[in-house]
């Protein structure tokens, strides 16, 4: 006969199958008697799963409870769902990558070696084709997540947006994952000041360093600081252009990211913008929808004019075979 710990178990995972179990087939199956069953099934009940009983078979079933209680996973399960949330944490799926992240932490420390080796096998024989972003390596993505919750010093190795390499040493505050793309808020111990990371820019190195005493985060909140620095200051072309109309009226034009409102009176305000080029700048801005005049750079005018010569040489008045 079982012990009665390893019996709860076996008696979870049968009930885990979403079928009715009637309690004399419970009992052959766990070699009990009935009476046992139904004490053990009390005895779950205490720990928190929702047992119910099942009229006309006098069986039972696993119910749905008011909390979430631990779950039992087969091999094929846990490795399904290992697969499962290392692909959530690539962006797939927006708003749930930390969670995913999370979770993924939580399996992967206690899932046995012969699962693990399953899972890195099947790693790299699959090929998951990805928009336009770089690729994230869930191993860098936990072990990052480590060094900030247990709040020790993280070294490695990075390339910049130019592809030059160097060695950084941080304080690892948070991962935030941001317009499809994870990044490190960090104090870097050099500098001493806070400072950005692309997750897939960098490689972590170990082990990791001594233990931190966590500090305030800066602007008050990582997603604030993170935005205004990649609204404009990550970027080769930065631009300042007057509004004109309150920021208060246009802020919600504005996504995560895009840019930065200053209020200058009740009737303008100044957004701080970055992009990749004037073109891009260009649409950035116009896409607001309001009258507004650039401040700098000169390449933004340029591009601005060509773009009034192109809209104004497509109107019918400017080109009559259009209107044809």
């Amino acid at each position: 006969m079982l012990e009665t710990s390893a019996r709860l178990l076996r008696l979870l995972s049968l009930l885990q199958t979403h079928r009715e179990w009637s309690g004399a087939d419970l009992a052959g199956k766990l070699g009990v008697s009935g009476r046992t069953v139904r004490r053990d099934v009390d005895r779950l009940r205490e720990l928190g799963y929702p047992v119910d009983a099942v009229q006309g078979i006098a069986g039972y079933r696993l119910g749905a409870g008011s909390a979430l209680p631990p779950l039992l996973l087969d091999d094929e399960e846990a490795l399904a769902v290992a697969v499962g949330l290392r692909t959530t944490t690539g962006g797939t799926v927006t708003g749930i990558e930390e969670a995913s992240l999370r979770a993924l932490a939580k399996l992967e420390q206690v899932m046995p070696s012969r699962l693990r080796y399953r899972l890195q096998a099947l790693q790299r024989t699959v090929v998951r084709v990805e928009p336009g972003t770089g690729r994230v390596e869930p191993d860098a993505l936990l072990a990052i997540s480590d060094a900030c919750h247990r709040r020790e010093r993280l070294r490695f190795d990075y390339t910049n947006h130019t592809g030059g390499q160097s060695r950084k040493e941080v304080e690892p505050h948070a991962l935030v994952n941001f317009n499809r793309r994870w990044y490190l808020v960090a104090w870097e111990i050099t500098a001493q000041d806070w400072r950005t990371y692309r997750v897939d820019r960098l490689d972590p190195r170990t082990p990791t360093g001594p233990r931190f005493e966590p500090r305030d985060p800066p602007d008050g909140d990582v997603v604030t600081f993170l935005s205004h620095r990649l609204s404009s200051g990550a970027w080769p072309f930065r631009a300042t252009v007057t509004l004109h109309r309150p920021a208060a009226e246009l802020a919600e034009r504005i996504w995560a990211g895009m840019g930065v409102l200053e209020d200058v009176d009740e009737h303008s305000c100044l957004l701080h913008v970055g992009a990749d080029s004037p073109w891009a700048l260009s649409w950035m801005i116009t896409s607001i929808d309001t009258d507004f005049t650039v401040v700098e750079p000169p390449e933004l005018v340029e591009q601005i004019r060509n773009l009034a010569r192109r809209c104004t040489a497509a109107t019918p008045a400017a080109n009559p075979a259009a209107s044809q």
